[in-house]
């Protein structure tokens, strides 16, 4: 019995192509990436599947297709791996919505509509507002959070040590990189986005989206879900509402996250999504820790051999 904890990836792992050959060689991910495009009314798979990139980026596109994408990796897992056992699940921003689906809080067709919302209402705040995203590289956090305040900004992301994401007005932003070094950090660097995620500037997705989840039908977990907000467990309906809510302009605590699930003994993550991004940030956070990746046909067969 393999015992694994699910991770799921975020905004920015995107690719074309993504699910095109999971499509062709598993007909539970062919029929998953069909009801996705049922379920939204539109063919998203073609965009996932032959881009153009530009289209794909887009929050609105990006989003559902990275949800609809993570399940079917795992769809395909459990049927080639009845054996594995899921006894926790994380996903870093948009991630945490299909970790939570994979942990059965929400149904596909519930978790996907929610997530195609989400990531509406992030495109209309960034439409409205002028925000900007950098990495701070090699830095203190505190000399990153005091850089951010000093700057009118919020910080976004704690991936990893060494590696903190502000996020905010484009201004502040172009501020904070320009003092990095002279504040002790390696280099500042902005990031190629549609605007501030995780920062006071999305106010407004946060409130709609929090609307979508009071009228929404959320279970009760299956299994633990680390959320990135609080970093800690949801407990029921409630705070898995409150917390895929704040998460919107709240940073993403994935480093404590990942702490958090090391110490209580797990040591063997898959993680579902492209481009080993979290089993990067892993070996940063936690170097005991085995992380299994699987992004396509290819090295989903090669985690299948490694954890059966």
């Amino acid at each position: 019995m393999a015992n694994v904890v699910i991770l799921f990836a975020g905004q920015g792992a995107q690719r074309v192509g993504m699910g095109k050959d999971l499509a062709e060689a598993y007909p539970v991910a062919a029929d998953l990436f069909r009801q996705a495009d049922e379920v939204l009314g539109r063919s998203l798979t073609s965009i996932m599947f032959e881009g153009p990139e530009e289209e794909l980026t887009k929050t609105a596109n990006c989003q559902p297709a990275l949800f609809v994408h993570g399940l079917a990796l795992l769809a395909v897992m459990k049927e080639r791996l009845p054996k594995l056992n899921p006894v926790a699940a994380a996903g870093l921003s948009l991630g945490e919505m299909t970790a939570h689906t994979a942990a059965g809080t929400f149904s596909f067709e519930e978790g996907l509509k929610i997530v195609a919302q989400r990531g509406a209402l992030m495109d209309e705040a960034c439409a409205a507002t002028d925000g900007a995203m950098a990495a701070m590289i090699g830095g203190e956090e505190d000399a990153v959070k005091q850089l951010a305040e000093d700057c009118g900004i919020d910080v976004a992301n704690f991936n990893c040590p060494g590696q903190i994401v502000v996020s905010g007005v484009s201004a502040g932003v172009d501020q904070a990189v320009a003092q990095a070094k002279e504040r002790g950090l390696r280099m500042g660097k902005k990031l190629k986005v549609a605007g501030a995620y995780h920062s006071r500037l999305m106010a407004s997705a946060e409130e709609k989206l929090g609307q979508v989840l009071a009228g929404a039908p959320v279970g009760e977990p299956g299994i633990p879900v680390v959320t990135n907000f609080g970093a800690d467990v949801t407990k029921g309906p409630d705070d898995v509402r409150e917390t895929l809510t704040r998460q919107v302009t709240g940073s993403v605590r994935w480093v404590e996250s990942m702490q958090r699930l090391r110490s209580e003994g797990n040591d063997l993550f898959l993680e579902l999504g492209p481009g080993k991004v979290l089993a990067g940030l892993m070996t940063r956070i936690d170097k005991e820790a085995k992380v299994v990746s699987a992004d396509d046909a290819e090295s989903l067969e090669a985690a299948v051999a490694e954890l059966g």
